[in-house]
């Protein structure tokens, strides 16, 4: 796999990043049609701590009109995972950073259609470089329900070490989720 390549036009601009099948870039408002479709299927929604269901009109415009000033803080990125052949909008990833910790949190969706041809790998590998080289971070933390096996997987293809399980950590739609926490170091 190549390295991924950035392209930044201004010192606060978001930069897209390139993988071998991927485009991660800024998302757009155009793109929140294709959001609401996307993060409306029940499968996606129910493996994420912070989709909703059903997914409400206005959320993916309110959701992606704070991106910018998020990035121009260095509190955070979200990148809208595309794919390189045709442009489509599969999926998001993003960091959310704890600066004085010099630290951050990823997190992701993938659309169903898309599930099980690490794209979130390959995403996730080029969002991991990012954090590491653009905000000098020096550990990336994230965490999957434990009834989703594949989010585990996909962690841990990103060098991430399981540092521990919170049983029952959080709601769900009325019902308890043990959560499994897992660490990335920059060596």
């Amino acid at each position: 796999m190549t390295e991924p390549t950035t392209e930044q036009t201004a010192p606060q601009t978001q930069p897209v990043l390139e993988t071998e099948r991927l485009i991660l870039r800024p998302f757009a408002l155009s793109d929140a049609k294709e959001v609401q479709r996307l993060c409306g299927d029940f499968a996606v929604a129910d493996t994420t701590l912070n989709i909703p269901h059903p997914y409400p009109d206005g959320a993916a415009e309110e959701f992606i009109s704070k991106q910018s000033t998020k990035y121009e803080k260095g509190d955070g990125v979200v990148f809208a995972i595309t794919l390189k052949s045709d442009g489509r909008l599969i999926g998001g990833m993003g960091l959310d950073v704890r600066k004085p910790f010099h630290r951050a949190e990823i997190g992701y969706w993938v659309a169903k259609p898309f599930w099980n041809q690490r794209y979130a790998t390959e995403a996730g590998q080029a969002v991991v470089n990012f954090g590491f080289n653009h905000w000098s971070l020096h550990k990336i933390t994230g965490s999957y329900f434990r009834r989703n096996p594949a989010s585990g997987c996909v962690m841990r293809n990103l060098g991430m070490v399981q540092e521990g399980l919170l049983r029952d950590h959080i709601t769900k739609w009325d019902r308890f989720e043990d959560v499994v926490v897992c660490g990335l170091i920059k060596t």
